[in-house]
């Protein structure tokens, strides 16, 4: 018997049986992955089984959105919008980092260059890797 492997629960079975984990081809089997996925969720009450297994759905989706749905890339004024409205700020939330909201304006409507300084700033404002933005590429 191998270490660390537990016989699965009637539920977990059930699990898989309703609904077997397959690799992700085509569209329309994202789709009822995704469905599959949302209906566990809207449920309520998430068991360890549940969480289990939408983690296997989970890479599922991501392997076939990783191989067919690459994220595109956003220049420095469109990700830092992104970013700004994920996180429901405003230009003038980042005076700090870009000196003026003029400069944050600038650099929104691709103006203006971010700086090493202003990049290192918002990478830890935002909480994300700087290799995001594409001026370290140049």
């Amino acid at each position: 018997m191998t270490i660390g492997l537990k016989t699965p629960s009637s539920y977990y079975i059930e699990l898989i049986n309703t609904f077997p984990p397959r690799p992700i081809s085509n569209e329309a089997a994202l789709i009822a992955t995704q469905n599959r996925i949302n209906y566990i969720l809207d449920k309520g009450n998430i068991t360890q089984d549940d969480r289990d297994y939408l983690k296997v759905l989970g890479t599922l989706v991501y392997d076939y959105e990783e191989k067919y749905e690459p994220m595109p890339t956003l220049k420095d004024g469109e990700l830092l919008q992104a970013l700004l409205e994920e996180s429901n700020l405003q230009p003038k939330d980042l005076v700090h980092i870009c000196e003026s909201e003029f400069t944050v304006l600038d650099i929104l409507n691709g103006k203006r260059q971010l700086t090493d300084n202003q990049i290192k700033a918002l990478t830890a404002f935002f909480q994300i890797s700087p290799s995001y933005f594409s001026a370290l590429l140049h």
